[in-house]
C-alpha cells in the first residue's frame, strides 16, 4: 500500500489550491479534456494529440493523475503491452469545469481574432 502524501497546511485550508494542485499545470486538464472525448485513448494517441510534451511529461502526468484517481489506467496482458486511459468516476466530476474552461477559452479567442483583424 502506498503511504499517503502529506498536504500542507495552506492548502488544507483552501479548496481552490488543492483543485489546483491536482489539476494545473500545462496537460492535466487538456489530457483530461480528451479522454473525455474520446473515452479512452493509449498512451500513442495521447502524443499525437499533445504533440507539445515530452515523452518523460506525458508518462509523469499520467501517473499522477492516476495517482489522484482522476483517470484510470487499463493493462491488457498481451504483446505488444496494450494500455488504455481513460476517465475515472472522480475524473468526470470535473469535466463541466473544464468544458466550461473550453467555451470561455472558445469565445475569448474568436473575440481576439475579430480585434485583430480590424
Amino acid at each position: 500500500m502506498k503511504n499517503k502524501r502529506e498536504i500542507p497546511e495552506q492548502i488544507q485550508n483552501c479548496g481552490v489550491e488543492y483543485a489546483f494542485k491536482r489539476i494545473g499545470g500545462k496537460y492535466k486538464a487538456r489530457i483530461l479534456w480528451y479522454l473525455h472525448s474520446k473515452a479512452v485513448l493509449r498512451y500513442g494517441e495521447l502524443t499525437r494529440t499533445l504533440p507539445d510534451i515530452t515523452t518523460k511529461m506525458l508518462t509523469q502526468t499520467l501517473r499522477e493523475l492516476e495517482d489522484d484517481k482522476l483517470i484510470t489506467r487499463k493493462m491488457y496482458h498481451e504483446v505488444p503491452p496494450k494500455v488504455e486511459y481513460s476517465v475515472s468516476e472522480t475524473g468526470r466530476e470535473l469535466i463541466p469545469f473544464i468544458e466550461h474552461l473550453h467555451n470561455w477559452g472558445k469565445k475569448q479567442l474568436q473575440n481576439e481574432l475579430l480585434a485583430n483583424k480590424e
